[in-house]
């Protein structure tokens, strides 16, 4: 991970945060995006079948690896585990307090088969919901995201108007508001995907928020 003052968010320069206010009365709006920069991530590799790697794993992360495939699980932490093969998990963080999970992690998997790699920057997220999030991304990504199909907690490796994410739902469609997903995108295709969300949600309508910590 690089030093934090010379971290930059790879939408930094469409200066997302000045758009928030001047769009903040668009309560209408079918859609709504953030980005979510500077996100701890870790891929973890080892065997499923070791017990050895899953006990030390977990002891760290306080919580289950995932095991069947496109699941996710996490913690009130916010940390959350994300399965990306039959050996392999994208571990998501946020950043106050985790940023050691690294190397927390390599520490406590001594003399296991296993790898750790920390990737934060390779990725941002992008966070959508709305009652027209689902309409949207099915614009751009042939998986079925029927909530009869994929729900809160799933987790696929696909395309999104030919750019390769990893799409996570993290919230179910309740009353009016729709549901939500976290798109992971590599840092070189942030500004295109970006682009092309404003454009697929212009018949929805696009509110801009920010983070706040």
């Amino acid at each position: 991970m690089v030093e934090a003052y010379l971290r930059q968010s790879p939408l930094a320069h469409l200066h997302l945060g000045a758009r928030t206010t001047q769009d903040e009365d668009s309560s209408d709006a079918g859609v709504t995006a953030m980005e979510l920069p500077y996100r701890v991530m870790v891929a973890l590799r080892g065997s499923p079948d070791d017990t050895d790697f899953i006990m030390a794993a977990e002891k760290v992360l306080t919580i289950g690896l995932p095991v069947a495939p496109c699941t996710s699980s996490g913690n009130p932490d916010g940390i959350h585990a994300l399965w990306m093969g039959p050996d392999e998990w994208l571990l998501v963080a946020p950043q106050n307090g985790h940023e050691e999970l690294a190397l927390s992690l390599t520490s406590a998997l001594t003399g296991i088969q296993a790898s750790v790699v920390d990737v934060s920057e390779s990725r941002t997220i992008v966070h959508l919901s709305g009652i027209n999030a689902r309409e949207t991304l099915t614009k751009g990504c042939s998986i079925d995201l029927h909530p009869r199909k994929f729900s809160k907690g799933r987790v696929v490796n696909s395309l999104l108007a030919q750019a390769h994410i990893t799409l996570h739902q993290v919230k179910d469609d309740e009353d009016a508001e729709g549901a939500a997903y976290e798109i992971f995108i590599h840092r070189s295709f942030a500004e295109y995907l970006w682009s092309w969300l404003e454009d697929a949600t212009r018949e929805y309508g696009l509110l801009i928020t920010a983070e706040y910590s």
